[in-house]
């Protein structure tokens, strides 16, 4: 019989060859929620149905495929996204809760707000950006204005009648809508709806004169024949509109651009192999033939960057929207 040391030895040399790492490496390891098979939910602040909780879903069947263990979509919408935020920080810390976020919770927010529930740069490890999207200025399909130098030239011969619309007070299309009358030297009047769909068929009726809209939200309307799209915030064409101008093309300022951002993110401090997985699978679950299709439905683009160089971006946009919030007096306080 093997003496107990030799025993204990044995025993060691089992375990480092069935994992591939010494004990007392295997010891210091964090677990990962994969290899345990412990459920995953990626948590949404957007409502059921829009553009990026459809993206998002796609992305959960796929991972949870990919890794063998139930990835389920939470969607927590309402509070300015305060309510999806909070359940994130309350929530596991070990990956197996992910969270998308998007440009205003990154960029807008912290200028819009004196106090913010969270840090959107201490609190947040951005992974990746799942998507950019931009906007089309929309209006009715009997509206007189054909581009948009109708409606800047409206706007200066009626300073303060011209009003577009949007969902809330700091989104992306209200923030884009108040660059716009920056860029152009007018004052129009926001008007506040409840739900996206109410917003576009306010302005399909003429009620309200243009608003902003990407393909996800604008797009059944504008299908339907009771909305056009006079511009697209983008540096060109969109391919899939290729009738539809550029704001420059119709009379616009030239090379203005309107974007909004979705991106996924884990709690700090993640072990950097865990945080590299999820970035690697998820990108390949962007990157599969049915999930581009639906970009191209929604008018969603890939925006593949490294986290470094998307930290730069995050910075610059914080900057952009600070201005523009300051220009305009916008607050949520």
């Amino acid at each position: 019989m093997p003496h107990p040391n030799r025993r204990r030895m044995i025993a060691l040399a089992g375990a480092t060859l069935a994992s591939g790492l010494p004990l007392a490496t295997q010891a210091q390891a964090p677990a990962s929620p994969f290899a345990s098979g412990k459920p995953v939910r990626i948590i949404n602040p957007f409502p059921v149905g829009g553009g990026p909780d459809g993206v998002s879903r796609l992305v959960a069947e796929k991972l949870s495929r990919a890794w063998g263990v139930p990835v389920t979509v939470e969607n927590r919408p309402g509070g300015n996204g305060f309510i999806a935020i909070d359940a994130f920080k309350r929530g596991a810390k070990d990956g197996s809760d992910i969270l998308i976020l998007d440009n205003v919770h990154l960029a807008a927010y912290p200028a819009l707000f004196k106090k913010l529930p969270y840090d959107p740069v201490k609190d947040f490890d951005v992974l990746l950006p799942l998507f950019k999207t931009w906007f089309f200025f929309t209006v009715g399909a009997n509206s007189k204005y054909k581009t948009v130098g109708d409606i800047i030239a409206a706007a200066k011969a009626n300073p303060g009648k011209l009003n577009y619309g949007s969902w809330s007070i700091g989104n992306p299309v209200h923030l884009g809508s108040e660059m716009f009358a920056a860029a152009t030297g007018t004052q129009m009047q926001h008007a506040v709806f409840k739900e996206t769909t109410q917003l576009y068929t306010s302005v399909s009726t003429g009620e309200i004169d243009f608003a902003l809209g990407s393909a996800a939200t604008a797009g059944p309307l504008y299908r339907a024949g009771k909305l056009r799209f006079l511009a697209i915030t983008a540096p060109q064409r969109w391919p899939a509109y290729p009738d539809v101008p550029t704001v420059g093309e119709s009379g616009g300022p030239k090379g203005f651009e309107v974007t909004g951002w979705n991106v996924l993110a884990v709690p700090p401090g993640l072990p950097p192999a865990t945080a590299d997985k999820i970035r690697r699978d998820v990108a390949q679950a962007l990157a599969a033939p049915d999930v581009q299709e639906k970009f191209k439905s929604f008018g969603y683009t890939s925006f593949p960057v490294t986290p470094e160089q998307f930290q730069q971006f995050q910075k610059g946009e914080t900057q952009r929207f600070a201005e523009v919030i300051r220009q305009a007096n916008v607050s949520l306080d």
